[in-house]
Formats: structure tokens, C-alpha cells, sequence
């Protein structure tokens, strides 16, 4: 393996010697002997034009591949140069007499732009590798989502700590309205007061400095205390500075959903506005699917700027305290509710895990329980779930996976050209998407079902993607944009990530390259921190 110092230093200047992948001096021909040997059957050569009189043009060329530029066309065979994290030019194979210092062989191979993963999850000041996000050809994320930001005042500050850390993806962060709730001594108080929520505005519209817009969070605490008319307000703010709010909806129950997209559509008469991790629960069948759509593009017809995305799994994953009455869900008001209302609390568990397919539909992700449903627990711990809940783990005790989606109708939302893709996933939680959800794109819907043409799953996940969130400079292999790519063989993607087994790395993307710096190869990350923090633009 070659470190990403001999990448960057090896044969630039005339008569220079460089050094072999082992540390020892080599010629340019040593070099090129040494890294022909590395496996994918890609060829990787270093140096050699040291003795030449040519000029150093490009950085690299990935050459002989078949690009999928991102913007729906069809595949075709190109030659990919870069120079200073750029894509500095890209040509037929061959057409091109230039002077390179590294060269990719991807015969056989897609060469494609990264992966735009528009609701993802993590901590990049202890996870800043990102290695789950890089395996699945993701190279950039976005985090502050579902309401939840860094709990600083100074968004800034944060965002520059991120930096100087280094991050092995490019980030497009969000700023959470319910950390600005906060922030702004708002809590959960459902009448903030006039004060208060100018001292919320006033935040929100410093923190869009550094955010690419505001992320809501309506199922959660504190976020859920929030009138129609405060999301309001954010929205003008948000829209101002041409930003977009992305939204974990008030309620995503089937019979609530079109009341919680109409709250939505509130908001987006003034913002540009995105439904995050779309889904129906309990919703069944693709007509259904149909008419979620319906919704979408009737909305788009009246000039409201709304998308959505969805992820490639039947199973959501949170805090177990979605499961829990509005009454109950802090551990104030959960203490209040066993007080005064214990047998309404079990009513309502009963009635809600019955509908959402029963005990064996919720996995619980937190120990000592990892890996176990509560049927499981049931037949352990000899009492019934709703007793497990209250009085074993409470509604803040952990978070678990819900069976809870219908395959057909969550298909059918993927296959409209109007959702793009995300994770919902991060490094650590215990749900297989964190860890597949891009692979499982390519390995399911693109190779096994054909459901989903190479170009337009990609164009979802690239182009399209970065239109939603306003980044302007990636998301395509195009002449002067950031140099962020893949380079794989769809057939060989493999998401292998599973419910029992969530946190294994996907295979097939075979190299991946981060502001024109390879960021993984061979099934591995090289924790070089090649990414960026973006920045928004006005």
C-alpha cells in the first residue's frame, strides 16, 4: 500500500529519485515495478516520468474506465485528470499526451462521483474517519440532523475544531432547531415568548453561516413542543439566506402522514424544504406509495420547492422513547405518568407496539439487551412488554430497530426520480444502514432487481443530491469540480452489513478518492483526512 505522502511527493521534479511502498529510494521503473502488483487488478504507478522532460501536468489520471458522470447519461469510456483536488480534465481514452504523476487503471471498472449522503449521523471530533460512510462510496455526509446540533453558541467555533482535527469525509452541516430551543432558554416550553423567540431567530440565522440549512426534529424532545407558527418563523429566516430545512416530521404514521407534510408545506412557502427519511408506517402497497407521491409533486406544482429521501431498509432505528405518549417521553415526565397514569401508559404501549407489528417488530440496540426483540425479552424476563418497558428500561433506556415499513411501498418512494438517497446511519448505531445503505442501492435495486438503471440510481445519489442541499462545487464528474470519486465494478458490491451483524464495512468500491486524494482502498480506509468542512454558499 502506498501512503499518501509517497502520493503526493513521488517524482515530481527532474532526476528525482522516489521512494518504493517499503520506505527504501527506487528509481521511477522500481517504483512502477513494485505497484504493479496491486490487487483489484488495478495498476498504480508512481514516477514515471522522473526522468523525463515533460512537465508535470495533472496530479493523476484514472484512465480506461467507463464514466457515469452524475447527471443521468449514459456511461461512457473517458480518461479522468486531476490537479490540486480538482477534475481538471477528462478526455476519451488515450486522447490526451499529457504528463501525470499517478495513474489509476480502472479498465472494467464505473468511475463515478461520491456519494452525497443528505441525512447521516456522527461525531467527526471521535469517529473523524468515517470509514462505515467512505466502504459504501460516500464522500460526503451531513450531520446536525433531526433537530440536534453541536450544543454551542458558536456554531463556527465548532465547525473550525472539526477542521483543524481533519475528517476523512467533506461535511455539509446542519444547525438543529431543537439545540437552538436550548440554546435560546426555550426548552420544551410550548409558548415561548416573543423574546425568546427572537433570541432563537437570531441564533439560527448566525449558525446558517456555517449550515447548509436548519434541521427539525418533531417526534423528539424538545422539538415536538414546537407550534406550526414558530416553525414558521425559522422558515422565513432559513429562506432568507437561501438555505433549506430538513425535516424529521411531526408524525410519520400513515394516517398522520399527509397532516404532517401539509405542517411542512407551512414552512415551505417560505424555504425550500426536504422530508427526511420518508416512510410510511403501517402503510402497505405501492398505490399507496402513489399517493404519498401525489402529495409531493401536487406541492411542487404549486411552486413549493419540497424533496425527500428515503433509505433501502424496512426496519427505523431511534430512541426508544418514540415509542412512548407524548406525556412520558422525558424522565420528568415519565416519573409523572407512572405517578398519575400507569395504566394509561400501558393502554397506550399496548395499542402502539400492536399496531407497529408487535414484540418481535422492535430489536433493541443498547446493552444488555443488543440483539434481542422484545418478544425475546418477554419470554426472559417472564412479563409482558409493556411491563419490560415501564419498569425494565424506560422510555431514555436505549434505542432499537422497528420493523415497522412495507418493502413494496418503500420501493416504489426509491424508484421516483424526485427522492434521493440517504443513510440515517452513523459509525456505532446498531442498524445495518449505517454501514449498507449505498452498496445496498447498487447490490439490490441496480444489479439484482434492475429496478433502478446504474445511471439514475447514481444521478440520485449524486448530482441530485447535491442540488437538494444547495453544494455547488461536487456531486459530478465535471471539469472543475471537487475531485470526489468512485471507482467500482457493480456487480462486485456487496452491502454486508445485517440487523444481527450491523457494523460491517460494504465491499465493491474499490477506491475512493476525497478532494483528489485516495481515501480508501483494497476494503480499507487510509485515514489520510482528506475532506473538508463545506461551506455554504449565499
Amino acid at each position: 500500500m502506498i501512503s499518501r505522502q509517497e502520493m503526493n511527493d513521488s517524482g515530481i521534479k527532474k532526476d528525482q529519485n522516489v521512494t518504493g511502498p517499503l520506505g527504501e529510494r527506487a528509481s521511477g521503473l522500481e517504483m512502477s515495478k513494485a505497484l504493479s502488483k496491486v490487487s483489484l487488478g488495478f495498476f498504480v504507478t508512481i514516477g514515471l516520468i522522473a526522468c523525463s522532460d515533460l512537465p508535470v501536468q495533472f496530479d493523476s489520471v484514472i484512465s480506461n474506465g467507463k464514466l457515469v458522470d452524475g447527471l443521468g447519461g449514459s456511461a461512457r469510456a473517458a480518461d479522468v485528470y486531476l490537479k490540486d483536488g480538482v477534475i481538471a480534465a477528462i478526455t476519451a481514452p488515450g486522447e490526451l499526451d499529457a504528463a501525470v504523476t499517478n495513474i489509476i487503471d480502472a479498465t472494467g471498472k464505473i468511475i463515478a462521483p461520491g456519494f452525497i449522503d443528505v441525512h447521516s449521523h456522527g461525531d467527526p471530533l471521535e469517529t473523524p474517519d468515517f470509514e462505515n460512510f467512505l466502504a459504501q462510496g460516500v464522500t460526503t455526509i451531513t450531520l446536525g440532523q433531526d433537530g440536534d446540533s453541536p450544543n454551542v453558541a458558536d456554531l463556527g467555533e465548532w465547525v473550525e475544531e472539526v477542521s483543524e482535527k481533519g475528517i476523512g469525509v467533506n461535511l455539509a452541516m446542519f444547525v438543529g432547531h431543537g439545540t437552538l430551543r436550548d440554546l435560546a432558554g426555550i426548552g420544551q416550553d410550548p409558548a415561548p415568548g416573543p423574546d425568546q423567540i427572537q433570541r432563537m431567530l437570531e441564533l439560527l440565522n448566525n449558525s446558517l453561516d456555517h449550515a447548509f440549512g436548519l434541521s427539525t426534529g418533531l417526534e423528539y424532545n424538545p422539538g415536538l413542543h414546537a407550534p406550526e407558527s414558530e416553525l414558521v418563523e425559522m422558515a422565513k429566516v432559513v429562506g432568507s439566506r437561501n438555505r433549506v430545512i430538513m425535516s424529521h416530521m411531526r408524525n410519520e404514521d400513515d394516517d398522520q402522514l399527509e397532516k404532517s407534510i401539509d405542517e411542512l408545506l407551512s414552512q415551505g412557502v417560505y424555504a425550500r424544504v426536504h422530508i427526511s427519511h420518508l416512510k410510511s408506517v403501517y402503510g402497505k402497497g405501492s398505490a399507496r406509495a402513489e399517493e404519498i407521491l401525489e402529495v409531493i409533486e401536487r406541492a411542487k406544482e404549486a411552486g413549493i420547492e419540497l424533496s425527500a429521501d428515503v433509505y433501502p431498509y424496512n426496519a427505523s432505528y431511534a430512541g426508544l422513547a418514540l415509542l412512548f405518549p407524548v406525556w412520558s417521553k422525558t424522565d420528568e415526565e415519565f416519573a409523572a405518568a407512572l405517578a398519575d397514569r400507569r395504566e394509561e401508559l400501558e393502554e397506550y404501549l399496548i395499542n402502539r407496539i400492536t399496531v407497529r407489528n408487535g414484540p418481535e417488530a422492535t430489536l433493541l440496540a443498547t446493552d444488555p439487551y443488543t440483539g434481542k426483540t422484545l418478544a425475546d425479552l418477554e419470554q426472559e424476563l417472564g412479563l409482558p412488554f409493556e411491563k419490560i418497558l415501564i419498569d425494565v428500561i424506560g422510555p431514555q433506556g436505549g434505542s432499537g430497530a422497528y420493523f415497522i415499513m412495507d418493502d413494496e411501498l418503500q420501493s416504489r418512494l426509491l424508484m421516483d426520480e424526485n427522492i434521493t438517497v440517504s443513510s440515517d446511519g452513523s459509525p456505532t448505531g446498531f442498524h445495518p444502514r449505517g454501514h449498507g445503505t449505498f452498496a445496498k442501492i447498487i447490490e439490490e435495486y441496480v444489479v439484482n432487481r434492475a429496478a433502478l438503471p446504474l445511471e439514475e440510481a447514481i444521478r440520485k445519489m449524486t448530482s441530485y443530491a447535491a442540488e437538494l442541499l444547495g453544494v455547488t462545487d461536487r456531486g459530478s464528474v465535471e471539469v472543475g469540480k471537487a475531485a470526489d470519486l468512485i471507482i467500482f465494478d457493480p456487480t462486485l458490491v456487496r452491502a454486508k452489513a445485517s440487523y444481527s451483524d450491523p457494523l460491517q464495512l460494504a465491499e465493491g468500491f474499490e477506491v475512493v478518492i476525497v478532494n483528489g486524494e485516495v481515501a480508501f482502498f483494497n476494503g480499507a480506509g487510509l485515514a489520510v483526512a482528506s475532506g473538508e468542512v463545506l461551506s455554504p454558499g449565499e
